[in-house]
């Protein structure tokens, strides 16, 4: 069957959980035509899995469960109880995040939620999006931080452009001007080191804008899937299912150094930027 799929209202989190779980198979599953097909989260999360396993090749789970939270507390909570997140990371993740990938799950805060939506649709994807990543490290946090939320938003963008809801040229546009005055471009220093980690990558986020953050990150990854191809990012989070050293694995997928892509990465943006 291409997908099995149950709603649960479970009282271990309190009322505004629901769970979804969610069987995909390979192949029966069918890539979408429209958004309007993509209306709750059962649909969505197949038809978006179905354009990143045949467009992108990418491992989505055959089990993935879909917890949607009514409020940011109960979102809070979920981050807590079902995927067993540090009381404090689960406090900080909420404050700002309103989806989070794990492994096999998706944990999602619903609260205004425009269902079938750009953005709605953009969030699910970038999320699916990690979950794979953690399908080919074969854990969670490994990897370089900036290019696991960098590749996260290509992928999304790339489901946009595939529902005929944005293109992902438009979304390079719509980075470089966002991008103008952040501080990392602006001081010529990016401080790839400290972007590399989830936990530095947060501290930036929230110290120089999410936003522009983001669109930094999702440059810099394009740039590399322009460079290398996307195969070849895919190939890096792979690497980290056989060695977990960062500099070693960057330096033998990419060819170079994180010091020398950082140098590589600044010279380019600054002549892309406006």
């Amino acid at each position: 069957m291409l997908a099995l799929v149950t709603f649960v209202v479970v009282s271990g989190c309190g009322s505004g959980r629901i769970v979804v779980p969610v069987t995909i198979d390979p192949a029966a599953i069918s890539r979408p035509t429209s958004a309007r097909q993509l209306g709750d989260h059962e649909q969505a999360v197949r038809g978006i899995a179905a354009i990143l396993l045949q467009d992108l090749a990418l491992p989505v789970p055959e089990h993935v469960t879909v917890y949607v939270y009514n409020t940011r507390k109960v979102f809070e909570r979920g981050l807590i109880e079902d995927a067993r997140v540090s009381p404090a990371r689960a406090a900080e993740l909420s404050d700002f995040a309103i989806g989070v990938g794990k492994r096999r799950q998706l944990l999602l805060n619903d609260e205004g939620a425009d269902r079938a939506g750009r953005e709605w649709l953009r969030l699910i994807a970038h999320e699916l999006a990690h979950v794979c990543q953690i399908e080919l490290a074969r854990g969670e946090g490994r990897g370089e931080q900036w290019l696991a939320e960098g590749m996260a938003e290509w992928v999304a963008f790339h489901v946009l452009e595939r529902l005929g809801l944005d293109t992902l040229a438009n979304r390079r546009e719509s980075a470089r001007l966002g991008i103008r005055n952040h501080a990392a471009l602006v001081a010529a220093r990016l401080d790839l080191e400290t972007l590399g980690s989830p936990r530095g990558f947060t501290v930036r986020h929230r110290r120089e804008g999410s936003l522009p953050t983001y669109q930094l990150a999702f440059l810099m990854a394009d740039y590399l899937i322009q460079r290398e191809g996307f195969d070849r990012v895919v190939g890096y989070f792979h690497a980290f299912s056989r060695s977990q050293d960062r500099y070693e694995n960057f330096a033998r997928v990419f060819h170079q150094t994180l010091d020398e892509f950082e140098h590589e990465i600044l010279t380019h943006l600054k002549s892309v930027v406006p």
